[in-house]
């Protein structure tokens, strides 16, 4: 049983409500329609009912199960904006601000899940990540000892390498240029993940040009100070580096870079240095090992929320949906 598979399974045991605020969005539809006759998750949709309805009979789907919500209509407004208004009334925001803010479908997504009126919201389709983010952060917030908030990937590569051919990548989708501190909370944070949604121990590699001093510059530096702050935080986890991808994955390659290394030639979780190598590493692996990318998925926010890419597919969000309903189930059980 592939990840997927075994994640879908675990979204019918106990189905979660997911918010997807582009409810008019097509491929959105599409995935709704499976999502509930699959039984992964009870799904609302954001949007005007009538434009949903109307969209639904043109392309033949079949949303029976699925709630539709207008923000402008919906009962739930007004208690929205005032909770909204208290969260952000330091920062200037007017109640009458408040109000039409949380109108918008991201915001009135974000805060149901707030409200526990939905466990979970997926969006990306067409919203830019810190569309995403924005609310998020203002509202959701980090959790409880979580420094920030990040991305991980989770690549199916078919390969001998990993969890099974199975590996997390992080961050891929966040943070642009970390510093130390915040790249020992991604470590810290993709290695829970594994833990908790993967069901696997962790062997975080934390990612570099230079394996074990083999090379000396201001970046590689950052990724050792990263490294010796994540195994002061929490030594229960098995976190080295600075290493490169090869000595990470090969075991053999490990042998003649890192020999001492616990994780070297075994990792399956793989922490880049910055944003750029993250997402390059990922789309490569993803295009030239015809590998399957499932993600981005946002770790560290209080309660799920998550990305995804512009360039989605159908199953694309079919699967991020299952997986954050996987995670409001964690969540759930903490």
């Amino acid at each position: 049983m592939d990840f997927m598979t075994k994640m879908k399974a675990q979204a019918q045991k106990a189905r979660q409500t997911i918010v997807l605020p582009e409810g008019e969005e097509e491929r959105t539809l599409q995935a709704s329609a499976k999502i509930s006759q699959e039984g992964i998750a009870d799904l609302v949709l954001i949007g005007n009912k009538d434009t949903i309805s109307a969209k639904a009979t043109e392309m033949g789907l079949d949303l029976t199960g699925c709630s539709v919500i207008d923000p402008a209509s919906s009962d739930k407004l007004n208690a929205y904006a005032h909770v909204f208004y208290e969260l952000r009334k330091k920062k200037g925001v007017t109640p009458e601000q408040a109000l039409e803010i949380v109108k918008d479908p991201m915001y009135f997504a974000t805060m149901m899940v707030q409200a526990n009126d939905a466990q979970g919201m997926v969006s990306g389709a067409v919203h830019t990540t810190g569309d995403l983010l924005r609310p998020g952060l203002q509202v959701i917030k980090t959790a409880p000892g979580v420094q920030v908030v990040s991305s991980f990937f989770i690549m199916e590569t078919g390969s001998e390498y990993g969890q099974e051919g199975t590996l997390l990548f992080a961050d891929c989708a966040v943070n642009p240029m970390p510093d130390a501190d915040q790249l020992a909370s991604i470590a810290i944070s993709t290695a829970d993940t594994a833990k908790n949604l993967m069901g696997y121990e962790p062997k975080v590699a934390m990612l570099s040009f230079s394996t074990k001093g083999s090379a000396e510059h201001e970046v590689v530096t950052k990724v050792r100070e990263a490294v010796a702050k994540a195994n002061e935080l929490r030594p229960d986890l098995a976190i080295d580096g600075e290493l490169q991808a090869d000595a990470a994955l090969v075991p053999g390659v490990a042998q003649q870079k890192a020999p001492h290394s616990s994780v070297a030639g075994a990792a399956n979780v793989l922490v880049f240095p910055d944003l750029q190598a993250g997402n390059i590493g990922y789309k490569l692996v993803q295009r030239f090992a015809k590998a399957k990318a499932i993600g981005p998925i946002c770790q560290g926010f209080a309660k799920p929320i998550n990305d995804l890419s512009r360039g989605c597919s159908v199953e694309d969000i079919v699967n991020v949906v299952a997986v954050t309903a996987v995670q409001a189930q964690t969540n759930t059980n903490k």
